[in-house]
C-alpha cells in the first residue's frame, strides 16, 4: 500500500526571526512511518525541518514543509495517489496577520482596520513594552481531504487537555463524522509522558486503547491494512 503520513508541527512566521509554533516533535509520526516501512509499504512523509525522521529507506520519500500554506500545497496532490493518509501533524490553527504596539492600537478608532495592514520590517521592533498580534484562522486541512480523494483511508488525530474520558471520545467521534475520517486517534495531554503515550483509536463502532507510541503504530497498521 502507499501510505501518506504527516508529522511534526507547523510554524507560522511573525517576521523573519519570530514565529508561532507548537511542541510537536514528530516522534509518533516517525514511529508510525518506521513500522509501515518495516512491513513493506511505500511511505511518503510530510514533516518539518526540526521534526524527528526515520532513517533513509528505499521505500521512503520525505517532503519538508514549514507552515499551513506549504502543507496544503504539498499535501493536496499527494492524497490523490495514496491509499492511506495518517494525519498526525500538529497543524497551526492561526497565522499572524499584523503586529503592532499599544500606541497604534489606542490611536485607532476601529481596530479591525488594522487587519488590512502588513508588517514591512524584516524584524519587528522590540522597543515597546507591549505588542498586540492579530491572528487569522488557517484552513482546516483535514476537512478537505475526502474532497480531494473520496477513497483514501483517513486517520486523523485529536489532542485535548485534561478532559473526562467520555468527552474525549465524544469529541473524537464528532471529528470523525465532520471530516469523514475512517479513524481518529484521540489522546489527552495528561497521558502523554516520556514513559507512555496513551491513545484511543476511535471509529463509529470501536474504541481501542493503546499505551505507547509503538502500540499506537501497530494498531493503526492493523486497522488500515486489513479493512
Amino acid at each position: 500500500m502507499k501510505i501518506l503520513i504527516t508529522s511534526g508541527g507547523t510554524s507560522e512566521a511573525i517576521d523573519a526571526v519570530r514565529a508561532i509554533t507548537n511542541k510537536s516533535t514528530g516522534s509518533l509520526g516517525k514511529t508510525i512511518a518506521e513500522l509501515f516501512l518495516k512491513n513493506g509499504h511505500e511511505v511518503t512523509l510530510l514533516t518539518t525541518k526540526s521534526a524527528l525522521k526515520p532513517a533513509a529507506h528505499p521505500k521512503l520519500t520525505v517532503y519538508e514543509i514549514s507552515n499551513v500554506a506549504s502543507l496544503l500545497e504539498t499535501l493536496k496532490p499527494l492524497t490523490r495517489s495514496h491509499d492511506v493518509l495518517i494525519h498526525s501533524m500538529a497543524v497551526s490553527d492561526y497565522t499572524p496577520v499584523y503586529m503592532t504596539d499599544m500606541a497604534e492600537l489606542e490611536a485607532t478608532n476601529h481596530p479591525a482596520q488594522l487587519l488590512s495592514k502588513k508588517n514591512t520590517e524584516s524584524k519587528i521592533s522590540s522597543e515597546a513594552d507591549y505588542q498586540v498580534l492579530f491572528l487569522k484562522k488557517t484552513p482546516k486541512i483535514i476537512s478537505q481531504v475526502k474532497s480531494w480523494n473520496p477513497d483514501i483511508c483517513l486517520v486523523g488525530f485529536k489532542l485535548l487537555v485534561d478532559v473526562a474520558h467520555d468527552e474525549l471520545i465524544t469529541v473524537a467521534r464528532q471529528s470523525l463524522r465532520k471530516n469523514q475520517a475512517d479513524y481518529i486517534l484521540a489522546n489527552d495531554l495528561r497521558e502523554v509522558q516520556s514513559y507512555q503515550h496513551v491513545g484511543y483509536l476511535v471509529s463509529e463502532t470501536e474504541e481501542i486503547k493503546a499505551e505507547t507510541k509503538d502500540a499506537i503504530a501497530r494498531l493503526i497498521l492493523e486497522r488500515v491494512t486489513h479493512d
